[in-house]
């Protein structure tokens, strides 16, 4: 069974584990000989790994999302642990938990679940109501629906990620429009409940969270789009303004052409829940680089996706004072 984490790989040792290969490439150093380069992983991160000799046979027998027994010394470079790999070898299956590979929610998923279905419910646009719970009760989205990440990196990326960060915006949608009552709750929640929909179809989650062929070429937002068409065109008399405006909260959603959105936000419930949706992708990646063991008392582990590490606020208002001077 596994015997050590990637959380626990912090200095140099000698370490025989299994890890789940994320990535795979064969490149060449400067002089022409190939090497392996991988990305490893388990629950708890990934480790950037080489294999420099005897790489013929792992190459042909090794694919990415295989589990596999790997044996060599973990080495700081660049201030960051690196792995080089001796020997790897496909895990057998009775050698593993597929629990401990992947990462998810610790939040209860089949009551999240019954949670975003009673926000769909109280939706009181009769439309809308209907769309998102035709959606919701497909028997071929309902169960991706409860185990997909919101993303492969840049927020929620566990088991159970999308729907955590939905139940959540959904929260902070009746909390802004009590705020702001010229809103309408009924699109923020539309927008809540549909805006990642595609990433059912753009990311794969069996084993590593990666993105498909699919989503590789037409990305989450054109997905949605098509999967939300269809479920309208099922819905007779559904008015074509109104689908109009759920189309633009979708593909709006990210506020600004260079982050893919085909259009600006311009409606201001689509305004609003932009910037609904990047606080809670936000805060959830400065949550995820301060939960991280970082090895520093006073700053979390760097966050790629916001490019700045955080300062352990409370551990730095622990701090003692220095002594005033006379």
């Amino acid at each position: 069974m596994k015997q050590s984490f990637v959380s626990d790989l912090t200095s140099e040792q000698s370490i025989t584990t299994f890890l789940l290969v994320c990535e795979k490439e064969i490149r060449s150093t400067k002089e022409g000989k190939p090497y392996l380069r991988l990305e490893l992983g388990d629950r708890t991160g990934t480790i950037e790994s080489r294999m420099w000799d005897q790489i013929e046979a792992v190459t042909k027998e090794v694919e990415r999302e295989d589990i596999v027994k790997v044996q060599g010394r973990v080495e700081i470079y660049r201030g960051k642990p690196q792995f080089a790999v001796q020997q790897m070898r496909k895990a057998k299956p009775e050698e593993i938990d597929l629990a401990d590979f992947l990462p998810s929610t610790k939040e209860d998923v089949e009551k999240m679940f019954q949670q975003l279905l009673s926000e769909a419910d109280s939706i009181k646009n009769p439309w809308l109501k209907k769309l998102n719970i035709s959606i919701l009760n497909d028997p071929k989205v309902a169960p991706r629906y409860k185990r997909a990440p919101a993303a492969k990196v840049m927020h929620h990326a566990f088991l159970g990620g999308l729907l955590e960060h939905v139940v959540g915006l959904c929260g902070l949608a009746h909390q802004i429009a009590e705020h702001y009552p010229e809103l309408d709750l009924d699109l923020l929640l539309t927008a809540c409940i549909l805006h990642d929909v595609g990433k059912l179809d753009e990311l794969c989650f069996d084993r590593a969270i990666g993105y498909t062929t699919e989503g590789q070429l037409l990305g989450h937002i054109v997905m949605e789009i098509e999967t939300v068409a269809k479920a309208i065109e099922n819905i007779e008399g559904f008015p074509a303004a109104l689908k109009t405006v759920v189309q633009h909260m979708l593909i709006s959603h990210h506020g600004q052409y260079e982050f893919g959105s085909p259009k600006l936000p311009m409606i201001r419930e689509a305004l609003v829940f932009h910037y609904m949706d990047d606080l809670d992708s936000k805060l959830a990646a400065a949550r995820a680089a301060l939960a991280t063991e970082s090895g520093d008392e006073m700053w979390s582990a760097y966050s790629g996706a916001l490019q700045r590490k955080f300062l352990k606020l409370d551990q730095f208002l622990k701090k003692p004072e220095a002594p005033a001077s006379k």
